[in-house]
């Protein structure tokens, strides 16, 4: 039955197409690797038995009629605890949401899953309101499971990172295959890259949201993975309108699949025949900036340049000439985390997860006019990474400055710019300007921990990414943790 679980949304559907497996059956076997592992992993909040196999007998019945409702009918699919979804609660990690009140609403991303037909089985944890990439939260994990972190399956004293922590614990240890998460500073791609996914931040407004982040324009939702063809399939569904979201790009009915596998089918085309050629890439392990990055992930990310040219990807080294935009990233972050806790009442904040409540202190020492300067040094820095992208396809770094580190408690460190993403300087600057960004596994460090390669593209062009790391896997697959 684990072997179900191993297989991928691509998988799946093949076998529900030729009638060898039955929604039902990969439900059940889901579902009873979930009793096994999440006590271990701590990454579901809610897992809905009653409702998932509903839906799986639903899909079931479609597919033996040979008429499935959509793109991913039978397939399981997990949604982050930060997104609305209907008929369950959406706690956002904190103690002090009430559960027991009306959860009529499905969020975009939830309501376009379901039309597809997937099966929604679960919620999969997060820091409170996703504010920190650590899932650690006094309110991340049910006191059913004993509170505490979510844990990483490659080593469960080690943290998944955040805020998509359960996303990507989940999605690496066969607990479904695929997962939406959020994205503000890093929170998909964080998580991914510790836990060893593909995770993907797509370009600002590509996947509509409702309500939208309180942290503002750095907000994207994106998917979890273990295969860039799945990613694709994902965001097919994913990026379909929704009017609710009046920031989201207009509707672009080309799907990412469909190109992705256009040229294999076309051409024929394999990894000796250079399917980057044509394409420019330019690779900074350090953006010019960064000073902590752990040299095992300097040595992995060097072996993937290596590899990538082989593909026939041209690749320069160049850094952006861009200073490090910590200070405004976390300037308006802390902005955002002040506008929620404001917004709570006195026994909601005396419950808040201490680093929460330090962010939001931090929120208050920032003035209008500094607020206002700091959109004026985001703008700059967006101008200049769409002109600096312009001779390039691709920027390709590191995705974190180490792999994951031990997991502790809240409030174990001082809240400050650089305790809260010093430690991951590659992800943040991204959010900022908006571009779509992949992670995608390729090494392990001596301690067996997964490392990631980022691959930024340019503004909009989240199909480039994509290929790129399409081309990339087919040379590297990627792994799972034994469990």
């Amino acid at each position: 039955m684990d072997d179900l679980c191993a297989l991928s949304a691509h998988d799946l559907l093949g076998l529900y197409r030729g009638k060898r497996c039955s929604p039902v059956e990969v439900c059940g076997a889901l579902l009873a690797r979930v009793d096994r592992l999440n006590p271990l992993l701590k990454a579901f909040v809610l897992v809905d038995h009653e409702a998932a196999l509903a839906s799986a007998r639903a899909s079931e019945v479609r597919w033996m009629r040979d008429s499935p409702m959509g793109p991913l009918d039978g397939v399981p699919v997990s949604i982050k605890d930060i997104i609305l979804t209907r008929g369950w609660p959406t706690l956002r990690g904190s103690l002090g949401i009430d559960p027991a009140q009306v959860w009529d609403i499905d969020a975009p991303v939830s309501a376009r899953l379901r039309e597809s037909g997937a099966v929604l089985f679960g919620k999969t944890t997060t820091p409170e309101y996703g504010h920190k990439a650590e899932t650690n939260s006094p309110g991340s994990v049910p006191v059913s499971l004993g509170g505490g972190a979510t844990c990483n399956p490659w080593d469960l004293s080690k943290t998944t990172g955040g805020s998509s922590g359960g996303a990507a614990a989940a999605i690496a240890a066969g607990l479904g295959p695929l997962s939406v998460g959020t994205d503000g500073a890093g929170s998909v791609r964080i998580p991914a890259a510790f836990c060893g996914n593909v995770g993907m931040k797509p370009s600002f407004g590509r996947v509509p949201a409702y309500p939208l982040s309180p942290y503002g324009t750095v907000a994207h939702l994106g998917p979890h993975t273990m295969s860039v063809a799945d990613a694709a399939l994902m965001l097919d569904v994913m990026k379909q309108p929704d009017a609710r979201d009046w920031t989201s790009l207009p509707p672009d009915s080309r799907s990412y699949l469909a190109r992705l596998e256009a040229p294999a089918r076309a051409h024929g085309l394999g990894v000796s025949d250079q399917p980057l050629a044509g394409l420019r890439a330019a690779y900074s392990p350090t953006l010019g900036y960064v000073r902590n990055l752990d040299p095992q992930v300097r040595e992995a990310l060097d072996r993937a340049v290596v590899l990538l040219e082989g593909l026939g990807l041209e690749i320069e080294a160049c850094d952006p000439g861009i200073e490090d935009p910590l200070e405004i990233s976390t300037g308006l972050w802390f902005l955002g985390s002040l506008s929620v806790w404001s917004g709570l009442s006195e026994e909601q904040k005396r419950v808040c997860d201490p680093d929460f409540t330090a962010q939001a202190q931090w929120g208050k020492q920032i003035s209008g006019l500094q607020a206002t300067q700091l959109h004026q040094r985001r703008g700059l820095l967006g101008s200049h990474m769409r002109q600096w992208m312009l001779p390039y396809d691709v920027l390709i770094t590191p995705t974190v400055a180490s792999t994951a580190f031990a997991n502790r408690a809240p409030g174990s460190v001082p809240m400050s710019p650089e305790t809260m993403l010093g430690w991951t300087p590659y992800s943040y600057p991204f959010n900022l300007t908006q571009q779509p960004a992949l992670t995608i596994p390729c090494g392990l460090s001596n301690q067996g921990l997964p490392i990631g390669m980022q691959l930024v593209g340019r503004m909009f062009d989240d199909m480039t990414v994509l290929r790129v790391a399409a081309a990339f896997e087919e040379c590297m697959p990627i792994p799972r943790p034994v469990l």
